[in-house]
This record gives C-alpha cells, structure tokens and sequence, in this order.
C-alpha cells in the first residue's frame, strides 16, 4: 500500500519505530505529569508566568522558543500520523499541551471536566497517592458566617 503512494519501507518502518516510542513515553510521563499537578489546579482562574518565577530570567525567553518549537514539532508529526501509521491524536495532544496559545487554559479544563478523563487522570492521582482533582462546582460555597 505504502509502496503505491511512492512513501519507501524504511520511511514507514522509522514512522512506526517513531509512534512505538512516542507510545512509550506517553505511558511514562502523563502519570508522571498528572500525580505532580496540585489538587487545586484547574480551579485557578490566572497563573502566574512561570518566567516571573524564575530567578535566571534571562534563560525564560530560549527555554520558551524551544518549547513551542517542539510542540510544533509534534503538532506536524501528529497531523502526519492521521493518516500514515501512529499515534497521530495523542501526538497532536501532546502539542496541544506543549505549544503556548490563547484559550489554551479553558481547553484544558474543559477537556479535563469530560467524565471520562477526569474518572482516569484521578485514578492516577489515587495510585500515586494523591487527592483527586478539585473543580469549581466541587468546593464548597463560602458564605459571610463562615
């Protein structure tokens, strides 16, 4: 089939080596990445730049550059993945999370609000010993007594 589109063996063998890897290291990471994550964080209405945090300010700048390169990077191998061999959709979330763009918050809370992801990110959490998530209808309602 890949040899009737003009695309070489090797070429698909790299791709499938590439989403073999790019599997593995998101059943790695996103446990990783989710149980780190305060209970509290998608309630957050702001966040504060994590530049402003930084003590070597002068690095935020590159350190940003190279990041949203590579969910670039990930964002063209994701699209390239819909339609040849691999995980084009976890790829191109991962670029999602990666790249730095308006509305990129929301989405993620949105995204995290669906019952099923947020019955599996705090499933994770739970393994690893941590509290589930919070979100804004779970807090309870402060009132001027309280």
């Amino acid at each position: 089939m890949f040899a009737q589109l003009g695309i070489p063996a090797a070429a698909v063998w790299w791709i499938v080596l590439f989403s073999a890897i790019m599997l593995g290291l998101a059943l790695i990471t996103v446990p990783i990445v989710v149980s780190r994550l305060p209970s509290d964080y998608f309630i957050r209405t702001h966040r504060s730049a994590w530049m402003k945090r930084s003590r070597l300010g002068w690095i935020c700048w590159p350190v940003l550059v190279i990041k949203n390169l590579i969910g670039l990077g990930f964002l063209f191998f994701g699209i390239l993945m819909l339609v040849l061999p691999g995980q084009g959709l976890l790829t191109i979330l991962i670029a999602a999370m990666l790249l730095d763009y308006p509305g990129k918050y929301r989405l993620q809370r949105w995204v995290v609000r669906r019952k099923g992801v947020s019955n599996s990110i705090n499933w994770m959490r739970r393994k690893a010993g941590r509290p589930p998530f919070e979100f804004e209808d779970d807090r309870p309602i402060r009132t001027e007594a309280t």
